[in-house]
Order: structure tokens, then C-alpha cells, then sequence
């Protein structure tokens, strides 16, 4: 699933911000080049993902990000968590306009660390405009493969071996003046090819049709590199996930947000689950799936999956009240996911607007065995979550 969104009425404040606050803005060298027929392909089911095309952006869908996160562990330290998420939306402006200054599109960057040891969550973020012109060099978004860059934070892809995928990821800085300093230099390679979740890729985000993404994840990524934090540099190993998604419409209008989850299992399984929820705390739509060490893969129909809150922890920020206990029924068994540091909140009301909850978490089976360790991301519980 996404974290980061734009209302139709934070579109131009968020343009003029950017040059406010002196964000770094796409400046492109030519027009805006043309959508590719892969692009101007809707989201719809039966639709073939066709690869490393469908690694880059979709300029015609309204709403696309690549979403990593991560588990690392370093030499005489506690571990740590993060997530790094580039996050593009269609303006809906200046779509005649044939300029190099063209706000299009707006690409977001969001990145956290959690550091167990510390007990800290630390959050950052970047936003850029951009025309839609791939050339561009201080922002863009890729067409033909996964390239991303916005305010000297990128995510890389290249091929490993027959269908699989190597990306390299840099972000975060260091000597802020908020006090939120890291920054990681990281390696990550996949084991197995891209996970294509629901059906062949097209995964159903409600009652309605329309309601779905285009939707591919990149679990159990072997993962080096650097950290850097209090003044410190640090090698770290660890295993990570990627996702990425590209919609027009995900929210169906009983929907005010979701929970999900990614976990890598120890045994090099990926377990996937989430649910959206109406404002009473009911599920309207879940789903979900497995992909086995073997690479065999099965999905979770709907009404398969339930989420069952446990413990739940109230915001001192926001007051909002999330639950970081769950007990978590699927095809695939019963399990309970647990956040590994309670305020892992991402306030995001300066950018994007977005209230919402993300982080480090433990995957446990029946017995209450730790199995694995990935993110819980919750939407919605500071009001309404609203796309487009």
C-alpha cells in the first residue's frame, strides 16, 4: 500500500511551498516527452506486466510509489528499521503547457529510521515538481526501469540475473538542524523475480473494479551498506522489501484507510496482508498472499483475511490511537504482528498532509515464535485518508 497523498486542494499550495521553502525543483532540459503505450495502458485486470518497463513510472496513472523498507543489524548495536518511499502524483496542471517548467507531477520522498537502541523514530522528507520529462536530473521518475531521484535521494535498478533485480539506494543527511539525522548508502539484491500480488499484478482494493492497483512487490531483498547516525558510520546487513504500486483509484468511498503488512520470514518466505476499513473499524475489502521459500506463490481471497486488534497506543502528537498488537488470520495460518517501538507515527502535515503510522515490526506464529520481522503501515486513524 502508499502512505504519502495529495488532495486536489494542497496541489497548488504544495507548488508554491516547494519554491518557498527553497525545495529542490525539476528543472528539465527539454519538453516533456511523449507517454509511452505501456503508460497510456489503464490499470486493469488482464493487463501483462511487462519487465524491467513496469520497474519505471506510469505518467498517466494518477497516483504511483516505490516503497522499501528494511531490517538491519550492525556490529555492537541494537537494529534498526527503515523506509524510504518516492511518491509521485499527477497534478492535474499544466497539461497543455508545453514548458520545462511544467508542474505535472510532484514527486515526494519520505524516509525514517527506527533505532531500537536509542528508542527513537526519525523522520525526513523531500519534494520536488517535475514535467514528466525523464531526462531531468535534480528530480525524476524513470520510464523505462526504476530510477528515481528527488533532492539528492535516489533508488537504483539494475539486473542480477534472469529476471531478478539489484537496486542501490542513498537518502537521508546528516548535520540537520531538527535533530533527525541519518543517512544510509544501501545494496539490495533479490533472491527470486518480482512478486506479482492479487492477480497477475492487478490487485483489488475494494468492492468495485475500479477500486485496484497494478501492484508488484520485491520481498526478502538481501541488503549492505552504510549508516550513518550521532556522528557515527556503521556497516549494516539486513533484508528488505520493495513495492510498487500505480492507481487511478484505491479507496472506495466507505473506505477512510487501511493496515497492511510486509514480512520477511526467517525461513525466506514473504507473507503480505491488509484490509481497509470502514469508519466503525470494519473491514471493507482484504487480501493479501504468500510466496514460499520455493518461489510457489498463492493469493488470499477477501474474505480470508482478518485483522483483529490487540494492543493499541494513543499518540501524544496527533491523538491518534493505533493498534500495534494483531492477531492476523489467513490461508497461509494464523499469526500476530507486533511493532518493535510504539511511536513510529509519521506526521506529514507540512507536505503531503498525511497523518500516519509506519514501522519495524515482528511476524509470530501460533505459538507465539518469533518467525520474521517486516512493517506495519496503518492509514486512517488520525480522520480520513483521501486519494486524488
Amino acid at each position: 500500500m502508499s502512505r504519502s497523498v495529495v488532495t486536489p486542494q494542497r496541489r497548488a499550495w504544495l507548488l508554491s511551498a516547494a519554491c518557498w521553502a527553497g525545495w529542490p525543483l525539476a528543472v528539465p532540459a527539454a519538453p516533456a516527452a511523449a507517454a509511452s503505450t505501456a503508460d497510456d495502458d489503464p490499470v486493469r485486470r488482464g493487463r501483462p506486466m511487462v519487465f524491467p518497463r513496469d520497474h519505471g513510472a506510469h505518467l498517466s496513472a494518477a497516483i504511483e510509489w516505490w516503497y522499501l523498507t528494511g531490517h538491519l543489524v550492525a556490529a555492537g548495536s541494537a537494529p534498526f528499521g527503515f523506509q524510504i518511499t518516492f511518491f509521485r502524483a499527477r497534478t492535474g496542471l499544466a497539461a497543455a503547457l508545453d514548458s520545462r517548467f511544467a508542474a505535472r507531477h510532484l514527486l515526494f520522498a519520505h524516509a525514517a529510521l527506527t533505532d531500537l537502541g536509542a528508542r527513537a523514530h526519525l523522520h525526513q522528507q523531500r519534494i520536488a515538481r517535475w514535467s514528466g520529462d525523464p531526462a531531468a536530473r535534480l528530480a525524476h521518475a524513470a520510464l523505462h526501469d526504476t530510477d528515481l531521484h528527488v533532492g539528492g535521494w535516489t533508488l537504483l535498478r539494475s539486473d542480477s540475473g534472469p529476471g531478478q533485480s539489484s537496486y542501490t539506494s542513498r537518502f537521508g543527511s546528516v548535520g540537520t538542524a531538527t535533530g533527525q539525522d541519518f543517512e544510509l548508502a544501501l545494496q539490495l539484491r533479490a533472491p527470486q523475480p518480482p512478486l506479482l500480488q492479487g492477480d497477475a499484478g492487478f490487485s483489488r482494493k475494494g468492492p468495485d473494479e475500479a477500486q485496484a492497483s497494478h501492484y508488484i512487490s520485491e520481498p526478502q531483498l538481501q541488503t549492505t551498506g552504510t549508516l550513518r547516525r550521532s556522528g557515527k558510520t556503521l556497516d549494516v546487513t539486513g533484508r528488505a522489501w520493495l513495492d510498487h504500486e500505480w492507481s487511478d483509484s484505491l479507496m472506495h468511498p466507505q473506505a477512510v484507510g487501511w493496515d497492511w503488512i510486509g514480512m520477511n520470514l526467517d525461513d525466506g518466505s514473504a507473507l503480505t496482508a491488509f484490509q481497509l476499513r470502514r469508519a466503525d473499524g470494519s473491514a471493507l475489502w482484504a487480501g493479501g498472499g504468500w510466496r514460499g521459500a520455493d518461489g510457489r506463490s498463492s493469493r488470499f481471497e477477501t474474505d480470508a483475511v482478518r485483522f483483529t486488534a490487540q494492543r493499541s497506543w494513543r499518540s501524544p502528537g496527533t491523538g491518534a490511537t493505533y493498534p500495534l498488537h494483531w492477531q492476523l488470520d489467513t490461508p497461509a495460518g494464523r499469526f500476530e504482528v507486533r511493532a518493535l517501538l510504539d511511536a513510529q507515527e509519521l506526521d506529514s502535515r507540512a507536505s503531503t498532509g498525511t497523518v500516519y503510522w509506519e514501522g519495524l515490526s515482528e511476524l509470530l506464529d501460533a505459538q507465539q515464535r518469533r518467525i520474521g520481522t517486516g512493517y506495519l503501515e496503518m492509514t486512517g486513524y488520525a480522520g480520513r485518508l483521501r486519494l486524488g
